[in-house]
């Protein structure tokens, strides 16, 4: 699959965020060369990486338990 196949198959989501959050991420955005949209996606797919790591550190611990 080519990227701008994957680029089409993209979600697309409307996300409301406060004002002071925005200002926050756009200034993020700024310091690491990214648009918003690319700073929340890169953000978003961090946490997700974290979560899994994490899971499967407390999967581990478990089976040390039992």
């Amino acid at each position: 699959m080519d990227k701008k196949s994957k680029e089409k198959d993209k979600k697309q989501i409307l996300l409301r965020l406060s004002p002071s959050l925005w200002n926050e991420l756009a200034a993020w955005a700024e310091d690491d060369f990214r648009s918003i949209n690319g700073q929340i996606e890169y953000l978003l797919t961090e946490c997700v990486k974290k979560r899994k790591g994490t899971d499967k550190d407390r999967k581990g611990e478990e089976d040390l338990m039992e």
